[in-house]
C-alpha cells in the first residue's frame, strides 16, 4: 500500500522510506543494530544433537579406560600385598591369619571393597579358590579382589568369578581370573 503522508509510524517495528518519486513506503529491512541476536531453534537442536553424539562416543571409551586403570591398580596392590605376606612368612615361619597382621587392615581395592585373604597353610584347602578341575589355585595362601562386579564364587570359572583379580600358582600368576 502506498501513501503520501503516513499518519502514524511505529519506529520500533516499521521503517518508512521515500522512493525516488517521493512516495513513502514501508521497508521490511530492519537496521542491523536492532535485529535480535541469538540462535534459532534449529541451530540449538543441531548443537544439542552434536553434543549428544559426542557423549555417546566418548563415555563408553572413558568407562573402559577407567576399568583398565582400576584393574592395573588392583594388580599392583596384589603384588605388593603378596610380597608383604611372603616377607611376613620369611620373618615368622608362618603365613599371617589376616591382612591385619601385616599392617594392611582395611585396605580396599579400587572399587572400594576389601581384598580377600585366605591362609590355606593354616586353614586347609576347603575354602581355597579352585580352577575348572576343582584343584586349589595355590598351596600357600589366596589373595584376590572380587573385581568390578563385586561378586565371586570359589571356582574361578563360574560366571561371578571371571572378572576377579587374583593370585594363582603360588604367585606365578597375578591377573584376571578369565586369563588364568
Amino acid at each position: 500500500m502506498r501513501c503520501r503522508h503516513p499518519t502514524h509510524v511505529s519506529a520500533s517495528s516499521q521503517q518508512w522510506s521515500a522512493d525516488p518519486g517521493g512516495i513513502m513506503s514501508r521497508s521490511s529491512a530492519v537496521p542491523k543494530a536492532h535485529r535480535a541476536r541469538g540462535f534459532t531453534l534449529v541451530e540449538l537442536m543441531l548443537g544439542t544433537l552434536l553434543v549428544g553424539i559426542l557423549l555417546a562416543i566418548a563415555l563408553p571409551s572413558y568407562s573402559r579406560y577407567k576399568d583398565r586403570v582400576r584393574t592395573k591398580a588392583c594388580l599392583q596392590d596384589i603384588v605388593v600385598l603378596s610380597g608383604m605376606v611372603q616377607f611376613y612368612f620369611a620373618a615368622n615361619g608362618s603365613y599371617p591369619n589376616s591382612l591385619a597382621e601385616i599392617g594392611n587392615d582395611g585396605k580396599t581395592d579400587p572399587w572400594g571393597r576389601p581384598y580377600v585373604y585366605y591362609n590355606i597353610d593354616a586353614n586347609g584347602k576347603g575354602l581355597a579358590r579352585k580352577d575348572h578341575a576343582l584343584n586349589p589355585l595355590n598351596t600357600d595362601f589366596d589373595l584376590y579382589s572380587p573385581g568390578p562386579d563385586g561378586k565371586t564364587k570359589p571356582q574361578i570359572t563360574q560366571k561371578d568369578s571371571v572378572d576377579d583379580i587374583l593370585r594363582a600358582s603360588n604367585g606365578q600368576f597375578i591377573g584376571i581370573a578369565a586369563d588364568f
